[in-house]
């Protein structure tokens, strides 16, 4: 599966647009991570549990994209584009999305 974030595929000829495809999950630290990044955020620098946290939520939405748009029989996703939220204190919701479409 081809994923760019551009509206076209360079070498490519797109055929056939099969619409928005998505992905998402929400994800949360454990309290212990919550507490060590409390922490640090006296003293500064990065919460890298919680960037750990992001970096896989991100890979979680991403697959769910692309299982979305494999089982509409596509070839790529263009135009990806990711959002994020919170959704409550120490958990953040990751969306993926983008437009599923075969190529030649």
């Amino acid at each position: 599966m081809k994923l760019v974030n551009i509206d076209y595929l360079p070498g490519y000829e797109i055929v056939e647009a099969l619409g928005i495809v998505k992905g998402q999950t929400v994800q949360s630290k454990n309290i212990g991570k919550d507490i060590g990044a409390g922490f640090k955020t006296i003293v500064g620098g990065e919460l890298a549990g919680y960037t750990d946290m992001l970096k896989e939520a991100r890979q979680i939405a991403t697959k769910r994209m692309v299982d979305e748009a494999e089982s509409l029989g596509a070839d790529a996703i263009i135009n990806i584009r990711y959002g994020s939220s919170s959704v409550m204190s120490g958990a953040a919701e990751i969306i993926a999305y983008g437009t599923a479409v075969k190529i030649k």
